[in-house]
């Protein structure tokens, strides 16, 4: 796992800015969905609600993940996982505020 996440920061070096830092042009350049997942994102959107912050984030974790499997282009698996993590931290935060 460790040599996967070098590989993975060494992906994001080679592009200019690490996947976090990514905004404007380069998000849209290097977390660009394809059509699948642009549907995929909508769906998303308007069931859970998300801000177009929210969604900033999802496509960073899903380029992160891209880069984990040393994939160049963001691919719907990828896009599903993130999204999954999003709704993982979204019950855990939930679950934080009901126990203060």
């Amino acid at each position: 796992m460790r040599e996967r996440v070098l590989r993975a920061r060494a992906m994001q070096r080679e592009r200019g800015s690490l996947n976090a830092d990514l905004k404007g042009d380069a998000l849209d350049h290097y977390c660009h969905p394809g059509e699948a997942g642009e549907r995929l994102l909508a769906q998303a959107m308007e069931k859970l609600g998300l801000s177009a912050r929210a969604l900033h984030r999802i496509l960073r974790v899903a380029r992160t993940l891209a880069d984990l499997a040393g994939d160049e282009r963001l691919a719907q698996s990828h896009i599903v996982e993130a999204l999954g993590y999003r709704k993982l931290d979204r019950r855990q935060a939930g679950a934080q505020a009901a126990t203060v």
